[in-house]
């Protein structure tokens, strides 16, 4: 598990904005990551966005690396934000505008 964890860190100290889904950004394969995906754009975000369906030992352990059960799970700045309930909720109050400002990330809205 050591050697996902470290890819996991990997890929979140490299990328300002990281959403860990199901699919990608142009085919997202779940209602939840295309909801977040949607948000991330609708905010003018670039993003990387880390398919969890190539790889079931990622799948598995992005879960264990955070103790969170679901995907997709978005992260900024290396900061875990959470899941789909929880960045649309912050989205919507205007929170999630707050947070990106907050780290030094610009968005359109």
């Amino acid at each position: 598990m050591s050697l996902i964890f470290d890819q996991i860190r990997k890929e979140i100290e490299a990328n300002d904005v990281v959403l860990f889904m199901k699919g990608n950004e142009k085919f997202p394969m779940c209602g939840f990551s295309a909801s977040v995906v949607q948000i991330l754009n609708t905010l003018g975000l670039t993003f990387k966005a880390i398919d969890v369906l190539q790889d079931s030992e990622l799948r598995e352990g992005i879960k264990t690396f955070t103790n969170w059960p679901t995907i997709p799970q978005l992260y900024i700045k290396g900061e875990f934000v959470g899941g789909c309930d929880i960045v649309r909720e912050m989205y919507q109050t205007g929170e999630l505008q707050t947070f990106l400002s907050d780290k030094g990330i610009r968005c359109a809205a």
